[in-house]
């Protein structure tokens, strides 16, 4: 096995190994392929992922950039054509600042808007800087004086509660640098999570906080970051927004980005570009990234004085959530209650519902002081205890209905609620302050396109949430 800094076909195993050393070709050799029914294809020989198959050559196609799978064989007529070697990193920027211009600050976690592919797994790492991904979109100096800052260099599964305090206390230092914006670069997965948290532990922001991320690694031709960034940057630096809001692509045009309540806003799809989705409402506001401007479609909070910030990250971490289906045990809630959670949010089918086996559980969680939060797997509509007996029977047992909050808003509510309640809590008081709207997680009521799942995409459907 060649060593790995030494070699030169990394990822290249067998038979096509020996056809590619045959040919004296290398990874970053831009070779001419020609099958025997005539078909040719030119490009760049890319490393290859150690776990994929190894009868295929990984090809980057030079005419449309796209990177292609070939199947070798004797057959094939393969020329070296040139040599450049690759490289994984962009240059740093050193950039000075224009005095026209808002100072904008990117603190960068990880995830997908500062990765790239690993090519020896095939996977994406968290591997790009801040001013790596700044060096890749030059156009953003003529728009705001951006500084990057990366605070961790972490995938956003592996965020935790204390992560979200850490990043709103790396806010709160940027505010009082007197900085007229703050961005953060955050992995989508869990993006929904933190932009809540944060969005309890950040109040009364003199400065728009606008959480952005990509769907596609930045070193990919279609990826998404670059947009992202530039409409972030846009409406950190000159938007008069007070609060935490998500700023995605709207479409897979590349024409827009919507602005999100983080409370209110999913991850919908694995993959595509346009995946977040607000809720039962409307987006906040579409940013277009040509002309920049915003269009909104529900108020936001203007920019606060600086004086009436307030940062509080007071959180008690033993929350947990369960997600309800049909036999689940109750051992479940008996184990959370056993290894010591001080709250629990349970995802309920219909109105928020579990079966009759949990009111023994129930009981015991109410006796206990560990509060019950319900919230309703259908996304839409309310949690909704006084129509059935079930739900009656639940109410009777403690259980706090958590109104219309999503699971990504609840949870980390709860997090906050207890910090700052203590534990042993007083549950009338963690009801009180989970059914109390804070950050635009519950809503009086759903708008009456509410449902309307396709935004971005069916059409008409901007003209419904300019007239909601």
């Amino acid at each position: 096995m060649p060593d790995e800094k030494e070699d030169k076909l990394p990822g290249y195993s067998g038979s096509t190994r020996k056809i590619l050393e045959k040919n004296k070709v290398e990874v970053w050799s831009t070779i001419s392929i020609r099958k025997p029914n005539g078909a040719k294809f030119v490009g760049i020989l890319l490393p290859r992922a150690a776990f994929t198959a190894s009868n295929f050559i990984t090809l980057r196609v030079l005419d449309t950039g796209y990177n292609i799978g070939i199947e070798m064989s004797e057959d094939l007529t393969i020329e070296k054509l040139g040599y450049s070697q690759g490289n994984y990193k962009l240059p740093a920027m050193n950039i000075q600042k224009k005095t026209s211009l808002p100072d904008v600050v990117l603190l960068g976690t990880g995830g997908t808007v500062a990765s790239r592919l690993d090519y020896r797994t095939g996977a994406v790492l968290p591997a790009f800087t801040p001013e790596e991904l700044f060096a890749a979109v030059p156009e953003i100096q003529s728009r705001v004086n951006l500084t990057p800052r990366t605070v961790f260099e972490i995938l956003s599964e592996n965020f935790k509660p204390e992560w979200w305090v850490r990043t709103a206390e790396e806010v709160a230092k940027e505010i009082e640098r007197g900085v007229d914006g703050v961005i953060i670069g955050h992995g989508t997965d869990t993006m929904a999570y933190t932009g809540s948290a944060l969005s309890f532990f950040l109040q009364n922001l003199p400065i728009p906080v606008i959480i952005l991320g990509s769907q596609r690694s930045s070193d990919r031709p279609s990826s998404d970051a670059a947009i992202n960034l530039l409409n972030a940057a846009a409406v950190a630096g000159y938007a008069d927004i007070g609060e935490v809001l998500v700023s995605m692509m709207g479409s897979t045009s590349h024409l827009y980005d919507y602005l999100h309540r983080p409370t209110r806003v999913r991850k919908m799809h694995s993959s595509r570009r346009d995946t977040f989705r607000s809720i039962a409402v409307p987006p906040v506001g579409k940013i277009d990234w040509l002309t920049q401007e915003i269009t909104y479609y529900s108020p936001v909070k203007p920019r606060s004085l600086k004086e009436d910030f307030i940062l509080d990250t007071k959180i008690d971490k033993r929350v947990a959530i369960l997600y309800f289906y049909p036999g689940m045990d109750p051992d479940m809630l008996h184990s959370a209650i056993d290894s010591g959670y001080h709250g629990i949010v349970i995802i309920g089918t219909g109105l928020g519902h579990v079966s009759s086996e949990f009111y023994s559980a129930l009981d015991r969680a109410q006796e206990e002081k560990v509060p019950i939060v319900m919230v309703v797997q259908p996304l839409y509509g309310f949690c909704h205890l006084r129509v059935y007996e079930t739900g009656r029977e639940m109410l009777a047992r403690g259980v706090i209905e958590g109104a219309n909050m999503l699971p990504e808003a609840a949870y980390p509510k709860l997090v906050w609620v207890l910090g700052h309640t203590g534990f042993p809590p007083d549950l009338d008081e963690v009801k009180r302050l989970m059914q109390t709207n804070i950050a635009g997680e519950i809503t009086q009521r759903e708008t009456r396109f509410g449902f309307s799942v396709l935004q971005g995409i069916e059409p008409g459907i901007e003209n419904l949430f300019e007239v909601i």
